[in-house]
């Protein structure tokens, strides 16, 4: 099997490069370094007269925290071409490939289930309506190719991942990992931790290593089709800040609370019950385990190592 990948560089592209590369499947790993993915031709260089079975979508242009806020002209014209140019390449050089992209949740609109069914329906948060917009338009394109053309895709839509070796690379981390550095800085060095909003908005996580196997099961069974991949569960920012603090040795009670800081939406919380029914078996890393495996790779890496050096 021949596998192109855009956003290989990225948290997720690294760990479904390796997934694949070790199940001795075939791959052609693009970052941005790579293929300028806003430029219409970019991607006829990676022809090469080899036709792919697969084309994962990941690149993306957006950060966590308030970037889509500040950003939303921006998103919407660099999003817009890269997933228009990785669509007309996909009909017109690689339509024998199967599509498989990255939704979000945070296309569903606010106050809805977050169901499948729902994807499409009302408007997403304003605060994050254009990235969320980009991201419906690009489902609506591959149903659209797959209507007219017959090409075959599969959309996924996951809730937050996180695990080891994440690197911001000096973005605007998510949650979970600015969380966990939070309260290691304390630990190391005194630093006040102070954690945006008042706690009590709800996140769900799903480990990298789960979501991927996830994945590449789901393309094995699904085509022309859409799936949420979550854990099942959800927690309180507070919640998910205890938990770190107990593993880390850290008193809870250090941590403040900035109620006039930016928190996003209030829950996200995926409906898990199509996939449960596909997958009734899939792998699901107990979430302190998880916790636990990203903060010992995030203190080895950030202060251990730091500090040797």
């Amino acid at each position: 099997m021949n596998v192109f990948i855009t956003g290989a560089s990225g948290f997720l592209g690294r760990f479904l490069s390796k997934e694949l590369q070790e199940a001795g499947v075939q791959i052609t790993a693009l970052s941005s370094k790579d293929a300028d993915l806003t430029k219409q031709n970019s991607l006829r260089l990676f022809n090469n007269h080899m036709k792919y079975d697969r084309i994962f979508h990941l690149a993306t242009w957006t950060q966590a925290g308030y970037f889509s806020l500040y950003n939303p002209g921006k998103q919407w014209l660099i999003n817009q071409q890269m997933n228009t140019h990785i669509l007309e390449w996909w009909l017109n050089e690689q339509h024998q490939a199967k599509l498989i992209s990255i939704g979000t949740s945070c296309s569903y609109a606010d106050g809805m289930p977050l169901i499948e069914e729902n994807y499409l329906k009302g408007e997403p948060l304003e605060d994050l309506f254009t990235y969320a917009m980009t991201k419906r338009m690009l489902l609506i394109g591959q149903k659209s190719l797959n209507k007219q053309f017959g090409l075959k895709y599969l959309t996924v839509i996951p809730s937050t991942l996180y695990g080891p070796h994440y690197f911001s690379n000096g973005k605007q981390p998510h949650f979970i990992f600015d969380l966990i550095k939070k309260i290691l800085n304390y630990k190391y060095n005194k630093t006040d931790i102070v954690v945006w909003g008042d706690g009590n908005q709800k996140r769900e996580l799903i480990y990298i290593d789960d979501f991927v196997k996830a994945l590449l099961a789901l393309d094995r069974i699904l085509e022309n089709d859409l799936v949420n991949i979550g854990a099942g569960e959800e927690h309180t920012i507070r919640e998910f800040a205890e938990m770190i603090c107990e593993i880390i040795d850290v008193k809870a009670s250090v941590i403040t609370y900035d109620t006039k800081k930016y928190v996003g939406a209030k829950e996200k919380h995926l409906s898990n019950d199509k996939i449960d029914k596909i997958l009734p078996n899939r792998q699901r890393t107990p979430l302190k385990k998880g916790l636990g495996l990203t903060i010992k790779w995030m203190e080895n890496y950030y202060f251990i190592n730091q500090a040797e050096k």
